[in-house]
């Protein structure tokens, strides 16, 4: 009875905060109606110069064909390469394509040998965003390739690629399950960071702390109402993931539940016990933003964990985040079931009973 009673004062506060209510709703839709745009690993536009000191027919149509690609922007031929490389410097350009003299005569020969060794292409690319450098001049190698042997292009245009999941290679699809992770991260965290620390500041915490409420019933009434907006906030995303881009889930729906919930437990126990820890709103703001971000970037929700170097690969073991990723994509792109991610379910409930545990041992009940 008290439990209820308790979780009936705290939705009233939040139905009563002129801002919290805004923002529940609108933050999920702001999220997943702009990011999935945005958030996007492949490399276009490209700004390109070519030199071309061959000036023949094969060299100008290497030119048209990057000209051409919907990856690269043509930003002209430079008469050198020292006027190309003035681009790179001022990042009017981001790669160079230098075609050297002879192309078309080395290229005819190879044709007519069968054994000569194709003629180079210099690429040079601006490696300041290491990414679009290396990528960039990765799609420029395969269109000089396919110049260079268009019998192999033809046989490569034969070869058929069966794709088991995210058959369109769709980005979107692999990066929204990701964005409820930070969805639910940024609402059942930074929330419950505000509310004890927030009562602080008011005076109103030493109302409860004379009562006879038990420290476990009072976290839990904390605790509830950011679940209910878990769910809320979870519902919303997947209503518009399949109202706005058409994707809907692979696998079963009870287990994005599931693991919302089991990450929501996570984040807003950690968060109760920053407000815990802080004296100020100010305090808590930015301990939770420093827990936030190394859990963001260490999860694998960006790029590969496997890339990272081994000592921050072991991060992982204890990162929510990561098993959450791993587990929502399985589930939500291949269709995976409850055994596929059980490790992942129960890596995340076991994170989440401790940090829960500590939410109630670390509030400091003055009577």
């Amino acid at each position: 009875m008290t439990l209820r009673f308790l979780i009936q004062k705290e939705l009233t506060q939040i139905r009563r905060n002129p801002f919290l209510p805004r923002l529940i709703v609108v933050f999920p839709i702001m999220v997943m109606c702009v990011m999935p745009w945005v958030m996007n690993m492949e490399v276009k536009n490209v700004v390109v110069d070519v030199v071309d000191n061959d000036r023949s027919v094969q060299s100008q149509r290497l030119v048209h064909d990057i000209e051409h690609s919907n990856y690269f922007i043509f930003h002209g031929q430079k008469p050198t390469y020292a006027d190309a490389l003035k681009d790179i410097e001022r990042t009017d350009a981001d790669i160079v394509v230098v075609i050297p003299k002879d192309y078309s005569k080395n290229l005819t020969k190879k044709q007519i040998a069968g054994n000569l060794q194709a003629p180079t292409v210099l690429i040079a690319a601006n490696a300041v965003n290491g990414t679009k450098g290396s990528i960039g001049s990765a799609y420029l190698s395969q269109i000089v390739t396919a110049n260079a042997a268009p019998n192999a292009a033809a046989i490569q245009s034969r070869v058929s690629t069966l794709f088991l999941y995210n058959k369109h290679q769709n980005f979107k699809l692999f990066m929204i399950p990701a964005l409820f992770g930070i969805v639910m991260m940024l609402m059942t965290g930074f929330l419950p960071a505000l509310n004890i620390v927030g009562e602080k500041e008011a005076g109103t915490i030493e109302q409860i702390n004379v009562t006879p409420v038990a420290k476990s019933t009072f976290i839990l009434a904390k605790l509830i109402p950011y679940w209910l907006i878990a769910l809320f906030v979870i519902t919303v995303c997947l209503i518009l993931a399949w109202v706005v881009y058409g994707i809907t889930s692979a696998g079963p729906i009870w287990l994005i539940y599931l693991l919302a919930m089991l990450l929501a437990m996570f984040f807003s126990s950690l968060g109760l016990i920053i407000s815990n820890y802080s004296d100020t709103m100010q305090q808590a703001v930015f301990v939770m933003w420093f827990f936030v971000v190394i859990l963001m970037l260490l999860s694998g929700l960006f790029t590969p964990t496997r890339s990272m170097p081994s000592w921050s690969y072991l991060t992982t073991y204890i990162n929510p985040m990561c098993y959450f990723v791993e587990a929502i994509r399985n589930v939500f792109i291949r269709g995976g079931g409850i055994l596929s991610i059980a490790h992942q379910i129960f890596a995340l409930l076991g994170i989440g009973l401790f940090m829960g545990c500590w939410a109630v041992v670390s509030y400091k009940k003055n009577s």
